[in-house]
């Protein structure tokens, strides 16, 4: 099975780079990597060299900063491939975050341009230990005192291949009367790994994704210049809208990858496991659950593509964001739960690659806000224009 579309040349070239560099230089080591829970050192180092080698780190970013300027279409098919393979390991192909374009300034050479070469990482810091899907009861604040900042609090489960450079950290800065009430205003911070008062530490580790770290962050009066805010002052959580936006596609895009992997393993299984004298995809049983996870797959990619249309032409609403990460999400599990099925036993066990990638779809319905975070934004957008 492939993708719905049918790439234009230049597509189809960058489509065939991103693939023979992920057989060469990734699904080689997913086993290891999955068995001892962490990327070698060595091998993240070489993917990330490759990767600038032949153009695809910092893809995401425009051209007119040193990035590759591929369009949202070509993002969305290289994120499909990189979701058939080991996260843990793809994303040492950085695609730093966009909410980076608002650095303004000696912001640019500090953090911009070095994240674009690879000299530098950083970390998206949104989640608390009390505020997940909650992001409005973040704890996290900074006061002024007198031109600088004073930061204090906690964030986890913030992810990422290695540990970061620096950390863009959002932050509780005051609250603001709105006609629905109190609001907190919420402000970016760019924060340097290694200021007094912040500890950075590898945080808990998942069996969804193994290998990929997640990581602690502490802050304690951490003193900052006013020359560390990214953006503007309390429009934090606009900026930090951009990244959740495009990135929940992404999400998308890669369950669909996903989905195509398992559904050509269990279709393999399906034709050559044979019982009561014939293959097990004779039976309805199983093939019903081929067909059902085809159609999945289907819709998948199309409500992808229709996300990355409407994107492209500046109509992509918070609700069409939700309702292709909420359904990609939740389709790559049911297959995933399928394939295990359709291979029963030997579908849990380690020798083989299925049981990885029904692990590592789990994580997909939670992270980048979870399934019944995506419902209720689709809820608001219908009942808000009734008055409801």
């Amino acid at each position: 099975m492939t993708a719905h579309f049918d790439p234009d040349d230049e597509t189809g070239l960058l489509l065939q780079t991103v693939r023979s560099f992920l057989n060469e230089e990734v699904y080689p080591h997913e086993d290891l990597v999955d068995r001892q829970g962490f990327v070698p050192e060595e091998t993240g180092r070489r993917i990330e060299a490759r990767a600038k080698e032949i153009g695809l780190y910092a893809a995401n970013l425009p051209e007119r900063v040193g990035g590759g300027g591929l369009s949202m279409k070509a993002m969305s098919l290289i994120e499909r491939e990189y979701g058939k393979t080991s996260h843990a390991l793809h994303s040492w192909i950085a695609r730093p975050t966009e909410l980076l374009l608002a650095c303004e300034g000696d912001q640019i050479e500090r953090y911009l341009l070095p994240c674009v070469r690879g000299d530098k990482r950083e970390l998206f810091a949104l989640t608390e230990p009390e505020a997940g899907s909650d992001a409005m009861g973040m704890k996290s604040n900074a006061r002024r005192d007198g031109a600088d900042w004073i930061l204090n609090g906690s964030k986890h489960f913030i992810s990422g291949p290695c540990m970061a450079d620096f950390a863009i950290v959002f932050a509780v800065t005051g609250v603001d009367e709105t006609r629905r009430g109190p609001r907190k205003r919420v402000t970016a911070f760019l924060v340097d790994a290694g200021t007094p008062g912040f500890e950075l530490r590898e945080g808990n580790r998942s069996v969804s994704y193994r290998g990929y770290k997640t990581f602690q962050l502490h802050f304690s009066d951490v003193r900052l210049g006013p020359g560390q805010i990214l953006g503007e002052e309390g429009r934090g959580f606009e900026l930090a809208g951009q990244w959740l936006t495009m990135g929940r596609v992404w999400v998308a895009a890669s369950c669909c990858g996903k989905a195509e992997r398992l559904l050509g393993l269990a279709t393999d299984w399906a034709a050559s496991r044979k019982q009561f004298g014939q293959p097990v995809g004779q039976f309805q049983a199983t093939g019903f659950k081929l067909a059902d996870m085809a159609v999945g797959l289907r819709a998948g990619d199309l409500l992808v593509a229709d996300a990355v249309a409407r994107a492209e032409a500046g109509v992509l609403t918070d609700a069409d964001v939700s309702m292709v990460k909420l359904y990609c999400s939740e389709m790559v599990n049911r297959v995933a739960d399928d394939c295990v099925q359709i291979y029963g036993g030997m579908g849990l066990m380690e020798e083989l690659p299925v049981q990885r990638l029904w692990r590592d779809a789990r994580l997909e319905r939670i992270w980048d806000g979870t399934s019944e975070i995506q419902r209720h934004i689709i809820t608001r957008a219908i009942l808000r224009p009734l008055g409801a």
